[in-house]
């Protein structure tokens, strides 16, 4: 049987969040979103999830400094971290993300049955 999970999408980019979310909803899981980091902590701190992706670039906290706040804060958190990269020149944030805590990276556009794939993995774990 395939694991249920609540999961927070942090992203500043709502068409993202809501193709997203609605992947997520229809393969069963509850979703809650948030627009950025510090929105996205705070979330997090007063209804924590099982599971969290999170994009890195994002104005205000960014996705690094949130996945290293809360690791440090909830050390068992599940973290998927996703980066667009094309906006800073192509840097690649994802190898960075895994050092911060991440368990498993994703380049946008991502593949969806390798994020699904991933979202069972990380949440069976756990239960």
């Amino acid at each position: 049987a395939l694991a249920m999970a609540r999961i927070l999408i942090i992203d500043d980019e709502e068409p993202f969040r809501m193709m997203l979310r609605q992947m997520l909803e229809r393969a069963g899981h509850e979703v809650m979103e948030a627009f950025g980091g510090a929105m996205g902590a705070s979330l997090y701190r007063e209804k924590p999830a099982d599971l969290l992706i999170t994009d890195i670039l994002m104005p205000g906290k960014d996705g690094l400094e949130l996945i290293m706040e809360l690791r440090r804060d909830f050390p068992n958190i599940k973290v998927i971290a996703m980066s667009g990269g094309g906006r800073s020149g192509n840097l690649d944030f994802l190898p960075v993300a895994s050092l911060f805590g991440a368990h498993r990276t994703f380049q946008k556009p991502f593949n969806r049955q390798e994020l699904l794939a991933a979202i069972q993995e990380l949440v069976s774990v756990q239960k």
